[in-house]
């Protein structure tokens, strides 16, 4: 099975401060990957930079056989990304969301109205298609936002802790819709998660980064061989210690990142 990301030496610099130090990784076409450290490790820093929000200091990424630097739009079209952060417009309802979302990818309206219905049939969302996104749950907007991410049929969907804040049912349904996507159109699924039990149960397998450095990789089981413990949580903090962090990166950041996106970086 070939490559459909491959990291070499890939570093980012904030002035003094290294976010991300010289990593290197690879993900397969079709895989479950979890991206796993504490908060500030560089995760976020390292899918802004393979989703073209960020230029590496140094370092390549090649994304489905493209550099996001020199080819940032054959990039942007190989995936679909769901932020950690909400980014649905709430006075638009559902339906407006996934139709904005599919004009700025210049879907064909029949292709893309088809591709619309379908994915919110899939996400069980339907018969809400009409409603204001205002009136949903959070995980009904969760799923929403998996629609939004798989519209354009991209290759990868990258998930930035998808899951925070969603009651255990809701989290199991989200997984279930999105392995059986794996399953039925090889899509890779690349995500982060604070959540021990779910990266051991979803993922086939696991980089850990801290300190911006990937200190181990591997599956769930691999990892609690290589730290001589009985869980993927005690591996983590076997790997990472018990020292609480602060988030790394600030809200002035993202925001602007996240603008950035919605705004210039999806032409």
């Amino acid at each position: 099975m070939s490559n459909i990301i491959e990291v070499k030496n890939l570093k980012k610099q904030f002035g003094d401060f290294t976010a991300v130090n010289d990593i290197s990784f690879e993900v397969k076409a079709g895989e479950i990957f979890a991206f796993l450290g504490p908060n500030g490790a560089g995760k976020s820093t390292t899918i802004k930079m393979l989703t073209t929000l960020l230029s590496p200091t140094s370092g390549s990424i090649i994304l489905n056989n493209n550099n996001p630097v020199e080819n940032p739009n054959a990039v942007r079209h190989s995936f679909g990304i769901v932020f950690q952060d909400p980014s649905l417009d709430d006075e638009l309802t559902a339906w407006e969301n996934l139709e904005f979302h599919g004009v700025l990818y210049n879907i064909e309206k029949g292709l893309r109205r088809k591709r619309i219905e379908e994915l919110m049939k899939f996400v069980e969302l339907w018969d809400r298609k009409n409603s204001l996104v205002k009136e949903f749950s959070g995980g009904m907007k969760r799923r929403l936002e998996i629609a939004r991410g798989l519209l354009h049929h991209p290759k990868i969907l990258f998930l930035d802790e998808p899951t925070i804040g969603l009651d255990p049912q809701t989290r199991n349904h989200m997984w279930t819709y999105l392995e059986e996507l794996n399953k039925s159109e090889g899509i890779t699924i690349f995500f982060t998660t604070h959540y021990m039990e779910e990266a051991s149960k979803i993922a086939k397998r696991i980089a850990i980064i801290d300190h911006g450095k990937i200190i181990a990789t591997g599956t769930s089981e691999e990892l609690q061989i290589k730290t001589e413990t009985s869980s993927l949580e005690e591996a983590f903090l076997k790997l990472t210690g018990n020292v609480i962090r602060e988030e790394g990166a600030n809200a002035t950041d993202k925001l602007r990142a996240h603008r950035q996106w919605r705004g210039g970086g999806k032409r």
